[in-house]
């Protein structure tokens, strides 16, 4: 049952962003854009309508709204278009990711911190 959830929301996942390419595919039309453009942005976005601080509520819209609204735009967007778009989002996925790249943006944040830290902090004379 665990390899069946994760198996969903790998798929999801995939979808989300297989919407998000549709939505910018110049074959799909202009009411499937604007409905994949609003489902990939509530998927993406951090505010939610029920905030995910509420138990069980908070997590349930994300669990209903998202899978109906990609299972709306994948019904609106051309069957052809869908699979180029999610043969896409798959190789994505597969693309490897630079640890390096991810380190160096973490090197960035931290000096950018203790540059800020050592501007605010007041000059106590140590």
């Amino acid at each position: 049952m665990l390899q069946r959830a994760r198996s969903w929301a790998r798929g999801v996942k995939r979808d989300v962003h297989a919407v998000w390419l549709a939505a910018r595919h110049p074959r799909t039309p202009w009411h499937a854009k604007a409905l994949a453009l609003a489902v990939a942005a509530y998927a993406l976005s951090p505010i939610d309508l029920i905030p995910d601080f509420i138990p069980v509520l908070g997590y349930l819209d994300d669990l209903l709204i998202v899978p109906l609204g990609i299972l709306a735009v994948t019904r609106l967007i051309p069957p052809d278009v869908l699979a180029e778009c999610r043969a896409a989002a798959d190789a994505a996925e597969r693309r490897p990711r630079s640890l390096a790249g991810a380190a160096a943006i973490v090197a960035l944040w931290l000096a950018a911190a203790v540059l800020l830290l050592w501007w605010l902090w007041p000059a106590s004379g140590w």
